[in-house]
């Protein structure tokens, strides 16, 4: 089967194994010759998953201290300058960490990519026609979402490329976008909330994820974090303080609400952060913890839900009991009242509509 590192990342070709010893065994088979099959060490909560999987993906086994030769001006080197640099951004706090990962992960998929006569992308010179681009976009065409997201990483690439005087032209602008937006994530009702619920009871860790993004508003990101370290007292009220980790954000101080307290404490281990795994610990990454979700999703039959769904969900039930931009920005750490409309306008225009009705119905026929 398949295997989800994150709701937008499908990895073909992974799978696992349940061993005697009840341990889980990590496969690749290789692309175009799928009963060539590759063992890998780690899972998709492990840093070092991708290497190893493009790595099987292509028929061989990576090793961290292997020497690589790259060519210089290959595409693979390109990607290689510019994830370094992409990486010294973070670590001056000017790009996120979750930007890294996300280029990192889609431009080590583009090198794997075969071009006609099989050779991986990553080993062609970095001087290509846009036409080569439309054959990556065209080739993950399967993931629209994906491939428009690839081609955004590859032109911030050739971007920084020209800048540095290595390129002239960025070969990927103009590639043509090929996703057909649905509206985002689907946000949760509350019929959605029930069925979750009973499936997922108090004292589980599912329902303390529900119960702190729908009580908090946080992002994915930002719940495999927060836990009693962002707790502060405050003239005997609790407090729940952080600052979200998308870039741009605005800090967060919230009264920390009674269930989010209750759901908290219900939980037999406790750690350093309030979600942890079946191991006692804190998620590793953002994608494992998206992995577990869409299982705990899956079991409530909650195919196409997601924890940003909740989000939304928790933007319009503010807007709804009338709470105000200013209010609603304030719990989701929005700094633009016109982000925050993206996820109210819906809602503000039932409350309008309810209190005309109410207002032609009182018209004397």
């Amino acid at each position: 089967m398949g295997g989800l590192i994150g709701v937008k990342h499908k990895f073909d070709g992974w799978f696992t194994e349940r061993l005697p010893s009840g341990n889980l065994r990590h496969r690749v088979r290789k692309e175009g010759a799928p009963r060539v099959k590759t063992t890998i060490p780690v899972g998709p909560d492990h840093p070092d998953f991708l290497e190893h999987y493009w790595a099987a993906r292509a028929g061989n086994r990576w090793a961290r201290d292997a020497a690589v030769h790259v060519p210089e001006m290959s595409l693979r080197w390109l990607v290689n300058e510019y994830l370094a640099h992409l990486s010294a951004e973070v670590d001056a706090g000017l790009k996120s960490s979750s930007t890294l990962k996300q280029r990192r992960s889609q431009l080590t998929r583009m090198c794997a990519i075969p071009d006609r006569d099989g050779t991986p992308y990553g080993d062609l010179d970095i001087d290509m026609p846009q036409a080569a681009f439309v054959k990556v976009r065209d080739h993950m065409v399967r993931t629209p979402a994906e491939a428009d997201n690839t081609m955004k990483a590859v032109r911030a690439m050739y971007d920084f490329a020209i800048e540095r005087g290595d390129m002239e032209t960025n070969p990927a602008k103009g590639v043509r976008k090929i996703h057909i937006s649905k509206g985002g994530a689907k946000p949760w009702t509350s019929e959605d909330l029930k069925a979750f619920r009973a499936v997922h009871p108090p004292g589980t860790t599912a329902h303390l994820w529900l119960t702190l993004l729908m009580m908090t508003g946080c992002r994915i990101g930002d719940a495999m974090l927060l836990g009693r370290k962002h707790e502060v007292q405050r003239d005997g009220i609790t407090w729940l303080e952080w600052q979200p980790g998308k870039k741009g954000s605005a800090p967060v101080s919230v009264p920390l609400p009674p269930p989010l307290f209750n759901a908290s404490r219900a939980m037999t281990v406790q750690g350093d952060a309030y979600l942890l795994s079946e191991k006692g610990q804190p998620f590793g990454s953002v994608e494992s913890l998206r992995q577990r979700v869409r299982r705990w999703c899956d079991a409530a039959g909650l195919t196409e839900r997601s924890s940003h769904g909740i989000r939304k969900a928790l933007a319009g039930l503010l807007a709804e009991m009338g709470c105000s931009d200013h209010q609603i920005m304030s719990v989701l750490a929005h700094t633009k009242a016109t982000t925050t409309a993206i996820y109210t306008k819906g809602a503000k225009r039932r409350v309008l509509a309810q209190d005309a009705m109410q207002t032609l119905s009182g018209l004397d026929w």
